[in-house]
């Protein structure tokens, strides 16, 4: 099936628990070539945050690109975030000509590639290495002056301090960190951001027809958690509240959709989503599948 339902929320889920810790940009065009960095971040100079990311959140304690991948990063596409961050390297280095000041190395973002599993054939022939004192098992290092890291998801010890970035990996791996998710105390913070955007994957996964096993036994997983939310709704019994939960669950449908069919959401697209949220998800799903592009905005502008 298409990358796209989980490219989008390891972006959007990695945004929303980087964002109190400094600047994020997603999709950020990388100047030299028609490319995209999936998230850039850049810490404030002086931050009094003390939210908890553990190890994702010692990845943010200096600019950073992540490149997230939902299967194995291949050579090519370790060899294609390699070559995306050189391109950040040269941006920024033309701007401090420009501004007539030095940057310093240490200034340099550091890439972080986020792959569930790795063989040894490929760290050994990126010639990576491990720093288990101070990074532990799982985040293998290029060479200084490469400033990257692929980090192995599905090595990385199943602690407190790894959560974060085991619910990016697949299978039981992601499974378990769903199970460590939902036992987190209700007050933290992190823990509801991460639950709805988990059921918004879990919802653009139902509506994509070409799932496998792997994507079933995820929205298997996740449905309990799925009526569990529901249930608490009800039970406020609050019925304008329920209808704007609703409303969004049903805008976050249409846009994840409008998503998956074109690749992006502009304004135009954007501009279509209300008067498609008065219909019905029974009459809405099918135009959405079947409509090209320029027949929906015809429709419904």
């Amino acid at each position: 099936m298409t990358r796209f339902p989980y490219d989008q929320f390891a972006k959007d889920y990695l945004k929303e628990l980087l964002q109190p810790l400094g600047e994020v940009e997603t999709s950020r065009k990388v100047p030299a070539q028609i490319r995209e960095i999936d998230v850039y971040f850049v810490p404030p100079p002086q931050s009094a945050n003390t939210i908890e990311l553990g190890l994702l959140g010692k990845f943010a304690g200096e600019p950073a690109l992540v490149e997230p991948f939902r299967n194995a990063a291949t050579i090519a596409e370790i060899r294609s975030c390699i070559n995306k961050l050189f391109d950040i390297f040269a941006e920024l280095k033309r701007q401090a000509k420009g501004d007539k000041t030095r940057l310093a190395e240490s200034e340099l973002p550091r890439l972080w590639i986020l792959s569930p599993t790795a063989s040894e054939s490929i760290l050994d022939g990126f010639r990576t290495n491990l720093d288990e004192e101070n990074w532990g098992i799982g985040v293998n290092f290029l060479g200084d002056y490469f400033r990257t890291a692929i980090v192995v998801i599905h090595q990385l010890p199943c602690t407190e301090e790894t959560l974060w970035l085991r619910i990016l990996g697949k299978g039981r791996v992601q499974q378990q960190a769903i199970d460590e998710l939902e036992a987190l105390p209700q007050n933290n913070p992190l823990r509801s951001k991460a639950i709805d955007l988990l059921l918004n994957l879990k919802t653009t996964l139902e509506f994509n027809q070409n799932i496998d096993e792997e994507d079933r036994d995820l929205i298997m997983r996740l449905s309990p958690i799925y009526e569990q939310k529901l249930a608490e709704v009800k039970q406020e019994g609050i019925q304008e509240g329920i209808q704007e939960g609703i409303q969004a669950e049903r805008r976050n449908v249409i846009e994840n959709l409008l998503r998956v069919r074109f690749g992006y959401l502009d304004a135009e697209l954007r501009g279509i989503t209300e008067a498609l949220l008065a219909l019905s998800p029974d009459e809405f799903t099918p135009l959405l599948l079947q409509l090209s592009r320029e027949e929906l905005l015809n429709r419904f502008l």
